[in-house]
């Protein structure tokens, strides 16, 4: 049997899941359902799955340090850590993991999965090894679930007549957009027709044979990207130009509804997409009152609610069907029934060019990270953890001095042709227009407060000299 190569998705921004998931830190990265975070959730999914490779990992120039961090944590050693310079969908994102694999094992089979969907692993592995055979065979296999209640939020398959020789694998009659209630209650009742998953197994040269038939311009304009791409520290960078002018869209759209080899499973595993606050309550512990709650949080007469408090207590009196979620700089409170509208909250503040849609006060880099303490009117408060062994870039600042005061641990400085060592309850000043760059060359985790000054405090007032993890 040909061997499996998953490709894990990690490209999105789950904005439905605001203000928990933000760009800079979207719902795969986060412990949602668990102590561990999706993406890690995903990738154990694997483990013990025969004739497995290691993952081939797709994430935009924003994520790579955290997907790369959050793998290590878990001991998991991508194949390739692929960069999307641009948001093109799921097409070409898969495309763009099939052209290499194909090269080195024509065989090979590819595991498309999402990175931020939850599973029970062993109804999820029994599955893939029902695929196998139809993949093989040249079958482009995706996994249905069998329905548990009429969503709405999902996209829906409906299976025909199965495959000869492949117990449970079923052809695609078709494919149905996400229905209204009235439809989705039809299509449960009928017993045909499944969730759409949006996972899939495939051989990696079949994939490509079926869009480049289908899709020849994203064919084209990814095989592009992949012979343009670089080497970038760990990562593969997929050529700029040509993936940005690639054609965006979903496999389901571009080869999925189109092929005639397309077969399906039929699953019977707990599955969720964690598309919504709503989903997340349907697949969480409840108290006998139905409420899913995290965090110190105390209900009084509450029922059927979702509460998640991150940074301090929360209240519920005499309310039923909420989602209650709060952060330290964002609380959103909303119907249950219109969990899915969360998005249009986020819109909004993007209108408005507020930060909150795009980080939380606490903002992750590949040397640690940094919050936001206080600000006002030419002044901001920092604290930074820059982890054993980082450092930041050799920077400088055309807008604005900072002042460094180490609160635990070894700093070392640079500040102009000075090199300095701190250590707790010791400071340095960078003036403005000063080459500087802090380093921990310690075994522990070094703690500062960074106080800046000037007319401009933003993130883009940093020119860089040197930088060892690649960033301009």
């Amino acid at each position: 049997m040909p061997r499996i190569v998953p490709v894990i998705l990690a490209g999105g921004v789950g904005s439905r899941l605001w203000p928990l998931s933000r760009r800079l830190l979207p719902k795969q990265f986060l412990p949602l359902a668990g102590s561990r975070t999706m993406i890690q959730e995903t990738v154990a999914r694997l483990e013990g799955l025969a004739d497995c490779d290691r993952p081939v990992v797709l994430a935009n120039h924003e994520h790579r340090f955290l997907a790369a961090e959050q793998l290590a944590a878990i001991g998991v050693r991508p194949r390739a850590l692929v960069i999307e310079p641009a948001a093109r969908n799921t097409a070409p994102a898969i495309a763009a993991a099939a052209l290499p694999v194909a090269r080195e094992d024509p065989e090979a089979l590819l595991l498309v999965l999402p990175s931020d969907h939850l599973a029970d692993k062993e109804r999820f592995q029994a599955d893939v090894g029902a695929a196998r055979a139809a993949a093989a065979a040249g079958h482009l296999v995706t996994f249905g679930i069998r329905p548990t209640m009429p969503a709405t939020g999902y996209g829906y398959i409906e299976a025909g007549e199965p495959l000869t020789g492949q117990l449970g694998v079923f052809r695609i009659r078709r494919f149905v957009e996400k229905p209204d209630l009235e439809t989705a209650r039809r299509f449960v009742a009928s017993g045909a027709f499944l969730w759409n998953s949006g996972m899939f197994l495939f051989g990696a040269r079949r994939f490509l044979e079926e869009l480049g038939a289908h899709r020849p311009d994203i064919l084209a304009a990814v095989e592009r990207a992949v012979a343009e791409a670089a080497t970038d520290l760990d990562f593969v960078r997929l050529a700029e130009a040509p993936f940005a002018a690639c054609p965006a869209q979903s496999v389901d759209y571009a080869v999925m509804e189109k092929t005639a080899a397309g077969a399906v499973v039929k699953s019977a595993m707990r599955w969720s997409d964690v598309g919504s606050w709503s989903e997340l309550w349907e697949v969480s512990e409840k108290d006998p009152e139905g409420n899913a709650v995290q965090g110190d949080a105390e209900l009084l007469d509450a029922r059927g609610c979702y509460v998640r408090a991150d940074s301090r207590h929360v209240s519920l009196l005499g309310v039923k069907d909420l989602i209650v979620v709060e952060t330290d700089d964002a609380v959103l409170v909303a119907a249950r029934s219109r969990a899915q509208e969360v998005k249009e909250v986020v819109a909004r503040l993007d209108r408005r060019n507020r930060t909150e849609p795009v980080s939380h006060s606490r903002v992750y880099r590949p040397w640690g990270y940094y919050e936001t303490v206080d600000a006002g009117e030419g002044y901001q408060v920092k604290r930074i953890m820059v982890k054993p062994g980082a450092a930041l870039s050799l920077q400088r600042h055309s807008r604005r001095a900072e002042h460094w005061v180490v609160v635990s641990g070894s700093a070392r400085v640079t500040r102009g042709e000075e090199v300095m060592t701190l250590g707790p309850n010791q400071s340095v000043y960078i003036p403005i227009g000063t080459k500087h760059r802090l380093e921990n060359p310690a075994t522990e985790p070094v703690y500062l407060i960074e106080v800046q000054s000037g007319s401009y405090l933003g993130e883009d007032d940093i020119e860089r000299f040197e930088d060892r993890y690649g960033r301009a």
